[in-house]
């Protein structure tokens, strides 16, 4: 058995503190101590991309980082992205609106790992950066598999999502 530590972070505006063996990835941290179970694990090898979540803006593989690595980051999942301020009333973030709008997804497995890839990519991109192009899309995407769709509906809903952010639309 691995030593444990306590871990504390804040995940979508919760802090959250709990003890995890040092060994822990921060994808098992998310799900069983935080109850975040959005983040999905696929290949736990890094390779499919559906545990990509937020730690400190930057996107990265959960299953990849120790949760101990994230003691003291801010790390945002899929969750953190619907607006709860009316919990009768949920709002979808820009970029699952855009996902919904352009039927961005089969089965949905891979679609938050998708969705968080996409925010950080946007989060990235210059001011006035224009539309990206198809190339540069499917570079994004290259970074998760998708085994139900052929791509094309995810490449609209995130050319949907550069298309609002850029004109700061929902």
């Amino acid at each position: 058995m691995s030593p444990k530590r306590t871990v504390q972070l804040r995940a979508n505006g919760t802090e959250y503190a709990a003890k995890a063996e040092t060994r822990t990835t921060l994808a098992d941290f998310l799900r069983r101590q935080c109850g975040l179970t959005g983040t999905h694990l696929g290949c736990e090898h890094g390779v499919c991309g559906t545990c990509t979540v937020l730690v400190d803006g930057a996107a990265v593989r959960s299953c990849l980082i120790l949760a101990v690595q994230a003691d003291g980051c801010e790390v945002s999942t899929i969750e953190g992205l619907v607006d709860t301020t009316d919990p009768g009333n949920p709002v979808l973030g820009p970029v699952q609106q855009a996902f919904a709008d352009a039927m961005s997804f089969q089965c949905g497995f891979c679609t938050p790992g998708i969705i968080m890839s996409t925010v950080a990519w946007l989060a990235d991109r210059p001011v006035g950066a224009g539309e990206p192009t198809d190339g540069e899309i499917r570079e994004l995407l290259a970074g998760t598999l998708c085994r139900c769709t052929g791509y094309t509906s995810i490449v609209e809903g995130v050319r949907l999502a550069a298309q609002r952010s850029s004109s700061g639309g929902p």
